[in-house]
């Protein structure tokens, strides 16, 4: 499961624009997303997005995999989180993810006091609630959660700002600060793989391990983001401003590994 674990994380990562500088009205869009590697398409993606005149937000991700892999490896994945928007960024109440693999599901739980720090973990794994355990104070205070954290990204866009960036998030075992850092401004074109033509901020995303247990082996997002250093690049996403709004939305993404590149493109948005 983990190596779709790592797909899963870029899906979540897609979730992260679907919020307007400001919120006079409730606002609610959904993209849909199609990865591609070796011409082969392999995963499709969606999200669903809220954002109402009180301040409140949600955000849901789901991704699965498609055609010949969705039947050789059968493969799903959601996130959802709900939180206030405020003036200093965006704070989770709850976040949830579920990887199911092979009809397995692995469920987490995390619910947070609405100011950056995470009060409960629970873990349902196969049906079966994982015992609790106590989490050290360094792991868990002042952290997020994947959605958040990007949603604060793209609401510095939306005010003029850039995709710098860098937030903590716990996810259970480890503690890792989520990094976007700014590459260039530029001008994408549609394709019969992607319907978004027009200017566009590139940006990298890493991944920096603060804590908690890390395998020697790097797995998952860190295995993606190992195997794209050797090959000379950081996963690398593009966000372009919709032309019926003043939203900022991930368009583009692109990973490189040692199995070959994989591109995610949006198909669709509403």
């Amino acid at each position: 499961m983990r190596k779709f674990n790592g797909i899963a994380y870029l899906a979540a990562v897609l979730a992260l624009s679907l919020t307007p500088v400001s919120a006079k009205a409730d606002t609610t869009k959904k993209l849909t997303y199609a990865v591609y590697t070796g011409g082969l398409h392999v995963v499709m993606a969606d999200l669903d997005v809220k954002l109402d005149h009180n301040g409140q937000y949600s955000a849901f991700v789901s991704a699965e995999t498609h055609g010949f892999l969705g039947k050789l490896a059968p493969w799903s994945g959601t996130f959802k989180t709900t939180g206030d928007m405020k003036e200093n960024g965006f704070f989770p109440k709850q976040h949830e993810s579920v990887a199911i693999w092979r009809g397995e599901d692995d469920q987490k739980t995390y619910d947070y006091d609405g100011q950056g720090n995470l009060t409960n973990f629970k873990e349902v794994e196969a049906g079966k609630e994982k015992p609790k355990k106590d989490l050290a104070v360094d792991l868990i205070n002042n952290t997020t959660d994947i959605l958040s954290a990007t949603l604060k990204v793209m609401h510095s866009l939306g005010k003029g700002g850039t995709c710098s960036s860098s937030d903590d998030i716990f996810d259970g075992k480890r503690r890792f600060a989520l990094k976007f850092k700014p590459v260039s401004d530029t001008v994408l074109e549609s394709s019969r793989y992607n319907i978004y033509g027009g200017q566009a901020k590139k940006c990298e995303v890493m991944v920096e391990p603060k804590g908690g247990k890390w395998h020697k082996k790097p797995r998952g997002w860190m295995s993606i983001q190992e195997q794209g250093m050797e090959k000379g690049a950081l996963p690398t996403i593009w966000l372009g401003k919709m032309k019926d709004s003043d939203l900022f939305v991930p368009v583009k993404l692109k990973v490189k590994t040692a199995y070959g590149t994989l591109m995610m493109h949006l198909v669709e948005a509403s």
